[in-house]
């Protein structure tokens, strides 16, 4: 699976998904149609594009948007921005600040909500969908195990998260995230 079939096949999922099949659902079944190998090359990519928003910029907008926010939390908040799809994913990367104009980040702030964005369940799908194909979900674990060992990370090893700073300095936030900052934390930029 290469990144356009990846984001086609986010897209799909987020096509079908409704208030009574969530996204990381569908996602599941959608990956449970494919080989195992195919299944593998899908958690690749989800691994890659994960991997892409690591960064301190990027959990700063999370932590504003979802009141804080711990190392797993940011784990779900890179899958649910996977979950956006490619439009909302690209722009999140380029320009976490971006993230102010979701429709479902203003409504969520609006409404006092901090769960916006973050979606635990859409890191296992590949792991369900593997589980329903090998008939257990176990082997997924194995599996990639030895999936991973036999590629190339020479590429794609970046531990390069960017300029750390305090999540807790509203003045700091403000000027990092100022469009973001103003919605979640109020529009009064504090002095420094």
């Amino acid at each position: 699976m290469d990144i356009s079939e990846f984001w086609i096949t986010i897209e799909a999922a987020r096509s079908a998904a409704t208030a009574d099949r969530p996204f990381a659902e569908v996602l599941t079944d959608e990956l449970a149609t494919r080989t195992k190998e195919d299944i593998l090359r899908y958690q690749e990519r989800f691994d890659e594009a994960s991997g892409a928003v690591y960064r301190w910029d990027v959990w700063a907008a999370a932590y504003l948007i979802g009141g804080g926010c711990s190392d797993d939390s940011f784990m779900d908040f890179r899958a649910g921005l996977v979950a956006q799809g490619r439009d909302w994913y690209e722009k999140a990367a380029a320009v976490p600040d971006r993230l102010a104009e979701h429709p479902a980040v203003i409504a969520a702030a609006g409404a006092d909500r901090d769960e916006v964005l973050f979606d635990e369940e859409t890191n296992y799908a590949a792991a369900r969908a593997f589980g329903r194909v090998a008939g257990d979900e176990e082997d997924f674990y194995e599996a990639w195990t030895e999936y991973e060992a036999s590629r190339d990370h020479s590429l794609r090893d970046n531990d390069d998260m960017g300029e750390d700073f305090d999540f807790d300095d509203a003045a700091e936030m403000h000027s990092r995230l100022p469009r973001l900052a103003a919605l979640c934390l109020g529009d009064i930029t504090p002095q420094r």
